[in-house]
C-alpha cells in the first residue's frame, strides 16, 4: 500500500503546485527561465535557444558554451560539459554568431584546448536569470558568476586555494588578435569572426582586467602556448593568465566590448567599473523588472506565469542596440552597411520574416519608444544603402523572402510613432519593390518583373537579374508572391497616411490583389503558376519547399492577412472556408519532403503536436488559428489559441514547438495570452483568442493602462460568453489599436461552452481589403 501512496502523494502535490494561482508577481524577472527552449538538436527544434544572459535589446548577450567553439549550437541542455562563457551575437542557431570571445577559469596546468579545459557541470549547480548567472566546474572546483550590462560584464570566479589558478580569455577563431598587459592586468583583444551579414572589416575589440595580478602569462597562437610572447594576431589566438588563489576570495574580471575601436572598448568598461557585482547584478535585475514589467499578469497557475514571463523576456532580445556612448556622451555605431563609425543609433539582428507577425507590433503597443530607436535605425541605414533590410546579421544577409520590412514600418507609423523621417524610408521602400540587391538576393524584391507586371512569380521563370538559385524553377514563387501582396498593402496604407498620388496608390492597390492570381479553384489552394497562365502539374499540396518556404500550400493558402474576405470569397464562401480549417486542424500530420532531400525539423515539429498539418513551429501559418474570426465561428478560434498556448509552450528546457526566432515564436504567446492578436499588422485591429489569465495590465508608456479581466478564466472556460469594453457590450470579433491606446478595460466573460450567438454577424469581423 505504500509503494501506491508515495507515487500517488506525489502526484497530488505536483498537481496542486501547477494549479496554484498567483495573484501578485512582485519580480517578474525572476519568474523567467532563461533555460527555455535549449533543449534541442538539428532533428527536432524546442527553441534553438541559448541562455541570454543580458539586458533588453542589449548590445551584447553572455552564454556558457557546451559546444565546440565551431559549433552553431552553443549551449544545449542535455550538455555535460562546459568549455567557456562566451559573449555571443547569436540571433539564430542557422546562422551562426558574429564578433565574439570567451572567458574560461581552469585549475591545474596551463590548457588552451578547449576540449582539455572544459568542465563537467550539472543543472543542480546552475542558477540562469536574465540579468545574473552562477555555475560550478567540477573538474576545477571553480564557482563562477557574472552580471552583464548592455556592452560589459562582471565576472568573479571561486578557486580553490592555491598557485595554479588560470583563467582562459579566448579570442576565438576567424581573425583574431590578444595582447597582455600585466602591468595594468588587463588583456585586449578582438575577434573579427561574421557570419554573412558584415565585411571583413567588421571587429569586435574587447577588454578583460582583472583584480589581482598575473602569477603566469602565456599568448596562444593556433593552439600552440607561447609563454614568452604577449601578443598574437592569427586565424585564432588567445591567452592563458595565472593567479595565487585564496579559498573565498574571487577573481573578479570586469570586460567590455566595442565595435568601433579598442579605446572605445575601454570607455564601455565604464558600466562596470567602480561599482560592485552585487550593484552590476541589481541593476540588471532592475533593468529587467522595468520592461517586463510593462505587462503586468496575475490570475494564472505557476507554470501559465513562468511561461509569460520567459516569453516577453525573449520578446525583448532582438533587435539589438548597436550604439555605443563615446567620450561625449554622445551615441554612436559601426555601421555594418558601409563600415563606417556615424552618429545615432541603429538596431541589428532580427529577420522581418519572422518577427513582422507578432513581434514588431508587441513593440509598437508595449515598447514604442524603442520602436520608434529602430525606425530611426531605419532611416540611417537607408542614407547610407538604398533598400531597407529584410535580415540584418549585422548588416544585409541572403536569408528568406518577402519585403516584410514594409509591414514593420507601416505598422510603426499608423501606430502613431513619429521623430523619424517617414519619407526616406517610404523611398527606400519604393525602391525595394522595384530592385534586386547585388549580391543578397533576399534584399529588394526578387522576381519583380514578373509580380510586378503580370501579378505572381511563375514557377518556371526564366534564369535573369533577378532569377532565384533553384534546381528547377523560380524557388518560392508562390510564397513571395503572396507576401508581396501583402507587403504592397502595407505600403499602400502607409503611402495614403503620407498622401501620395493617387496612380501610385492604385498601383499598389491592384498589386495588393495579385494573392488571387495563384488561388486554385480545383483544389481551393494557392497552387504553383507558370508563365502561360496554367497551373503547374502535378500539384501536391503535402509537399514541402519549392513553391513555397519552409511550409507546404496548406500553410501558405492562408498568407492573405490584409484580406480574409476576399480569401474567403475565393474558396466559395464561409461553409467551405470553415471546413477547410477543420480539415487543416484534424487531418493526420501527413507530408511529402518534396523540394527537401531529407525530413526537415520543421516537418518533425508539425507531425508530433497532435494539431494536424497546422504547423505553428515556423512563422507561416501561426495566424491561422485566427481565422475562424472572419467567418462566423470565433469560438473555434478561442478553442484552438486555447490549445496551443497549453500543448505548444511549457516553462522547460523544452518549452517551444520550433525555433524562437528573433522572439516571434514568443511574442505570439505574449498576444495570445492577452485574448488578442495582430493578424494583419498595420490593419489597427487585434483579432480576439481566448485570454489565459484572470487579470493583465498592459501600463502604456503613454501612462495610460489596458486593463484586461477575466475574473472567471479557468482551463475550462476557455470560450468567451461576452465582452464589454469600457463598460459597454461588444460583440465584435476584434480590438481597435487606438481605442486600447487611450486607455482601455476589457473585461471578458468566460465560460466552458462556446457562445454561438456572438461574433456571428459580418459588421463584427475583423478588417479585410474586399470589405472596404
Amino acid at each position: 500500500m505504500k509503494k501506491f501512496l508515495y507515487p500517488l502523494l506525489l502526484l497530488i502535490l505536483s498537481h496542486s503546485l501547477k494549479a496554484q494561482m498567483i495573484e501578485k508577481v512582485e519580480s517578474p524577472a525572476d519568474w523567467v527561465n532563461p533555460l527555455m527552449g535549449t533543449l534541442t538538436k538539428q532533428e527536432v527544434s524546442n527553441g534553438n535557444q541559448y541562455p541570454n544572459i543580458c539586458m533588453p535589446w542589449g548590445m551584447n548577450s553572455w552564454t556558457p558554451q557546451t559546444g565546440a567553439s565551431t559549433n552553431k549550437w552553443l549551449y544545449t541542455y542535455d550538455a555535460d560539459k562546459i568549455r567557456g562563457f562566451r559573449q555571443t551575437h547569436q540571433a539564430s542557431v542557422w546562422l551562426g554568431d558574429w564578433g565574439t570571445y570567451s572567458l574560461m577559469p581552469i585549475v591545474g596546468k596551463p590548457c588552451f584546448d578547449e576540449e582539455k579545459r572544459e568542465s563537467w557541470f550539472s543543472h543542480k549547480t546552475e542558477i540562469a536569470k536574465p540579468y545574473y548567472y552562477r555555475v560550478y566546474l567540477a573538474d576545477h572546483n571553480v564557482w563562477a558568476e557574472f552580471a552583464p550590462t548592455e556592452r560589459a560584464a562582471h565576472f568573479r570566479f571561486y578557486f580553490p586555494e592555491g598557485d595554479s589558478s588560470y583563467v582562459v580569455v579566448d579570442a576565438l577563431r576567424n581573425g583574431s588578435y590578444i595582447k597582455i598587459i600585466p602591468d595594468q592586468q588587463t588583456i585586449v583583444g578582438y575577434n573579427k569572426q561574421n557570419s554573412r551579414g558584415a565585411s571583413d572589416k567588421l571587429t569586435n575589440y574587447f577588454v578583460v582586467k582583472f583584480n589581482q595580478p598575473f602569477t603566469y602569462t602565456s599568448s596562444v597562437k593556433e593552439g600552440a602556448m607561447e609563454p614568452a610572447q604577449m601578443q598574437q594576431t592569427g586565424d585564432h589566438v588567445g591567452a592563458i593568465v595565472g593567479f595565487n588563489t585564496r579559498k573565498g576570495i574571487a577573481v573578479e574580471a570586469l570586460t567590455a566590448s566595442s565595435f568601433i575601436s579598442m579605446e572605445q572598448a575601454v570607455l564601455n568598461l565604464r558600466e562596470v567599473e567602480g561599482k560592485s557585482f552585487e550593484q552590476v547584478k541589481k541593476e540588471g535585475r532592475d533593468r529587467w523588472n522595468e520592461v517586463l514589467g510593462k505587462i503586468e499578469v496575475s490570475g494564472g497557475d505557476v507554470n501559465d506565469i513562468r511561461t509569460f514571463y520567459s516569453c516577453l523576456y525573449r520578446s525583448v532580445l532582438f533587435p539589438r542596440n548597436m550604439s555605443e556612448i563615446n567620450k561625449d556622451g554622445e551615441a554612436i555605431h559601426y555601421n555594418p552597411y558601409n563600415d563606417r563609425v556615424m552618429p545615432g543609433t541603429i538596431y541589428v539582428s532580427t529577420g522581418f520574416w519572422d518577427t513582422f507577425r507578432a513581434l514588431f507590433p508587441l513593440l509598437n503597443l508595449a515598447y514604442p519608444s524603442v520602436s520608434q530607436k529602430i525606425q530611426k535605425g531605419l532611416e540611417i541605414v537607408t542614407d547610407v544603402n538604398p533598400f531597407l533590410p529584410e535580415w540584418s546579421n549585422p548588416g544585409h544577409i541572403d536569408c528568406m523572402i518577402g519585403n516584410n520590412s514594409f509591414s514593420v514600418v507601416a505598422d510603426a507609423y499608423l501606430s502613431g510613432l513619429r521623430g523619424y523621417d517617414i519619407d526616406k524610408i517610404y523611398k527606400a521602400a519604393q525602391y525595394s519593390a522595384t530592385h534586386v540587391h547585388e549580391t543578397k538576393s533576399s534584399v529588394g524584391r526578387l522576381g519583380y518583373e514578373y509580380f510586378n507586371k503580370i501579378g505572381y512569380i511563375p514557377a518556371d521563370a526564366d534564369a535573369g537579374s533577378s532569377m532565384a538559385r533553384a534546381s528547377s524553377g523560380f524557388e518560392s514563387s508562390v510564397a513571395r508572391s503572396l507576401e508581396y501582396a501583402y507587403d504592397d498593402w502595407c505600403l499602400l496604407q502607409l503611402g495614403k497616411a503620407l498622401k501620395q498620388p493617387v496612380e501610385e496608390l492604385d498601383i499598389l492597390k491592384k498589386r495588393a490583389q495579385n494573392y488571387r492570381n495563384l488561388f486554385d479553384p480545383a483544389t481551393s489552394l494557392m497552387r504553383p503558376r507558370l508563365k502561360d497562365g496554367e497551373f503547374e502539374t502535378p500539384f501536391d499540396p503535402l509537399a514541402w519547399g519549392k513553391s513555397f518556404r519552409e511550409g507546404n500550400s496548406y500553410h501558405y493558402s492562408w498568407s492573405v492577412f490584409h484580406d480574409i474576405q476576399g480569401l474567403v470569397d475565393l474558396m466559395g464562401g464561409k461553409e467551405k472556408t470553415i471546413h477547410m480549417l477543420d480539415t487543416i486542424l484534424s487531418m493526420p500530420p501527413l507530408f511529402h519532403l518534396g523540394f527537401y532531400r531529407d525530413v526537415q525539423h520543421e516537418m518533425r515539429e508539425m507531425q508530433i503536436v497532435g494539431m494536424g498539418n497546422y504547423a505553428h513551429g515556423n512563422e507561416p501559418a501561426q495566424h491561422m488559428l485566427y481565422l475562424y474570426n472572419y467567418v462566423g465561428e470565433p469560438w473555434k478560434s478561442q478553442y484552438w489559441t486555447r490549445v496551443a498556448m497549453k500543448r505548444l509552450y511549457t516553462p522547460y528546457p523544452d518549452g517551444y514547438c520550433g525555433d524562437e526566432d528573433n522572439g516571434q515564436i514568443s511574442a505570439w504567446y505574449v498576444f495570445a495570452a492577452m485574448g488578442f492578436y495582430p493578424v494583419c499588422p498595420a490593419s489597427g485591429e487585434y483579432v480576439l483568442g481566448s485570454p489565459l489569465f484572470k487579470k493583465i495590465s498592459v501600463n502604456l508608456e503613454n501612462g495610460k493602462k489596458i486593463a484586461i479581466q477575466a475574473p472567471n478564466n479557468s482551463d475550462e472556460n476557455v470560450y468567451i460568453g461576452g465582452l464589454k469594453l469600457n463598460g459597454e457590450n461588444d460583440s465584435r470579433n476584434y480590438l481597435n489599436r487606438q481605442q486600447l491606446m487611450k486607455g482601455a478595460t476589457i473585461v471578458f466573460d468566460m465560460q466552458p461552452q462556446p457562445n454561438k450567438k456572438r461574433g456571428i454577424n459580418k459588421n463584427d469581423f475583423p478588417y479585410s481589403m474586399s470589405n472596404e
